[in-house]
């Protein structure tokens, strides 16, 4: 199954509360994801408010271009879940695991 946004809301600051088409609602923080030419601007809490559920990216997008990809996203929003932590593995935003061998 590919992963995507069904709806977002803005909760506070640069937090918003996202619905996935897994049934999963988490609330995801972009504080520290806002860096770079597109997405600087989004540090204006005016302008970061301003998203939108993209359903043909399944992701949420701004007026500027920028979105980000709903698998960062979950990330984001469930990253202390230890059920998931071998889906960010494989994703890539958890290092692998290094097995010894003895």
């Amino acid at each position: 199954m590919f992963l995507h946004i069904i709806s977002a809301r803005y909760v506070d600051r640069y937090k918003i509360e996202i619905r996935f088409n897994d049934g999963r609602i988490g609330i995801t923080d972009l504080a520290n994801s806002l860096n770079g030419k597109v997405f600087q601007p989004l540090q204006d809490l005016v302008l970061f408010q301003q998203f939108e559920v993209d359903t043909e990216l399944g992701t949420i997008r701004w007026s500027n271009g920028a979105d980000f990809a709903p698998e960062y996203l979950y990330f984001l929003a469930f990253r202390d879940l230890p059920e998931l932590q071998e889906q960010f593995q494989k994703w890539g935003y958890l290092p692998a695991k290094v097995v010894a061998n003895v």
